[in-house]
């Protein structure tokens, strides 16, 4: 096969850091196929364990500070015209989207699917906050929609690969406590201890039947009393899209308002339930700071906390939600259920996303115009959102079948819709932190 070539010039893909997991080995395997180069930088032991083509590997050893200008070299040596990885919020990340731009090396984003948990979202330069969806309009969609006779991608046959999620973490974070002696320099883009990192993933592991009957009750508990009920959306503290793109540090901060805004302004007989993320593994006690809050403010016994697992159950009977920028957001819109997010989000639109302060929102919250979602739904349904997962065999084959073509086009998934200018590609800043970093010229988003 002759190989693939961008322009004039062979491709060549330098992995950075992906998924816990071997899908970024699996899809460096297809690329390879195609007659494209594929090389990845490590920088620890479980970036290495995963990526079984040694020759390919390319440990990172040096100190932070030196993998910008570490990163420059390799883009040169390696001729690199293509960048693969995983979130763009984290330093290393940040710091080499900004050269790539730079030197007009087209990045590859993956993260976890903006209508999770059946998708993976694929982007070119950023994502969440630094996504092209946050400067896209409504009308902008709907135009595009109506422009195209695409078909929408197969809905994924099959989804379940929490447990493997959850296996994939703790034994990447055991590489890294036991197997991490090469990589001393190593700094996490998480506060969190290596060690208190893999027990907490390790306890969950083992903890989820129990989790799983405590969950079950907690919910019929929720569900039994008749009474209405809102949803508080918790998402994990540590995570990008918290940190990143919220004014929030941690979920106490968020509880504190949330359950403040509550006893102020829902009515007397409507109750709370807090929702944990499925992959909390409580560096916060939220549980007991929700039982604190809640008798703080007066209403201990009509706030109910719910520990993880499947939203379906206590969305369908909801009056409304409210998260800082979670991608369950999205199920409870698809739902036509009032919706307030409190962070920077590719959903926050005005025609679906209400503006009130939590007291206003719990007393009388504003509905989403239905239409407007759907509209939106759709053009993610055709553009960044692929079908499977990185986690399960099962999810990495039909995640592959339709994202390696993505990567070799020569175009974003949102140029192939989008008309005139608005296909253009975006001028951009890239988050790291609180920080912005300028990337090439700047792009003028407004992160609302």
């Amino acid at each position: 096969m002759p190989p693939l070539t961008k322009g004039s010039e062979r491709r060549v893909f330098l992995f950075l850091q992906g998924p816990h997991g071997p899908f970024f080995n699996a899809l460096a395997r297809v690329l390879r196929k195609t007659g494209a180069e594929v090389r990845r930088v490590g920088f620890n032991a479980g970036d290495r364990a995963f990526w079984f083509d040694r020759a390919s590997y390319i440990p990172f050893t040096d100190r932070p500070e030196q993998w910008p200008e570490s990163f420059r070299g390799l883009t040169e040596t390696l001729g690199v015209t293509d960048l693969v990885l995983y979130g763009d919020a984290r330093p290393i990340h940040a710091q080499a989207i900004k050269i790539a731009s730079e030197r007009n090396i087209t990045v590859h984003v993956f993260e976890e699917g903006y209508l999770r948990p059946w998708w993976v979202t694929y982007e070119r330069m950023g994502s969440n906050g630094n996504s092209r969806l946050m400067s896209l309009t409504i009308p902008q969609m709907e135009q595009a929609l109506e422009r195209s006779d695409t078909q929408d991608p197969p809905p994924p046959s099959h989804w379940g690969d929490m447990r493997q999620h959850i296996f994939y973490g703790a034994l990447y974070h055991w590489f890294l406590l036991f197997l991490n002696q090469r990589y001393r320099n190593f700094q996490r883009h998480r506060e969190l201890p290596v060690s208190k990192e893999f027990t907490l993933y390790f306890k969950r592991l083992m903890l989820m039947p129990f989790h799983r009957l405590q969950r079950r009750w907690a919910t019929f508990r929720a569900r039994r009393s008749g009474m209405p009920y809102h949803l508080v959306l918790l998402q994990l503290g540590h995570d990008s899209s918290v940190q990143s793109h919220s004014d929030y540090s941690n979920m106490s901060e968020f509880l504190e308002q949330a359950i403040k805004g509550f006893a102020d302004g829902a009515p007397r007989h409507h109750q709370l339930v807090i929702k944990e993320h499925p992959l909390e593994n409580h560096r916060e006690p939220l549980n007991r700071r929700t039982r604190q809050i809640a008798n703080a403010h007066g209403v201990g016994d009509r706030v109910h906390y719910v520990p993880g697992g499947k939203l379906a159950r206590l969305l369908n009977e909801a009056n409304s939600a409210v998260t800082i920028n979670s991608t369950a957001g999205q199920q409870v819109l698809w739902r036509g259920i009032p919706l307030r997010s409190f962070g920077r989000s590719v959903y926050n639109k005005p025609e679906f996303i209400s503006g009130q302060t939590f007291a206003q929102f719990f007393g009388n919250p504003t509905p989403p115009d239905t239409a407007a979602y759907q509209a939106y739904r759709q053009f993610l349904l055709k553009t960044c959102q692929v079908p499977g997962g990185f986690y399960s065999r099962r999810g990495r084959r039909q995640l592959l079948r339709r994202v390696t073509d993505m990567l070799l086009a020569q175009c974003d998934p949102y140029e192939t819709l989008l008309p005139g200018n608005a296909a253009q590609t975006p001028q951009l800043k890239i988050v790291e932190g609180n920080k912005r970093l300028d990337a090439g010229s700047q792009r003028n988003d407004k992160l609302t």
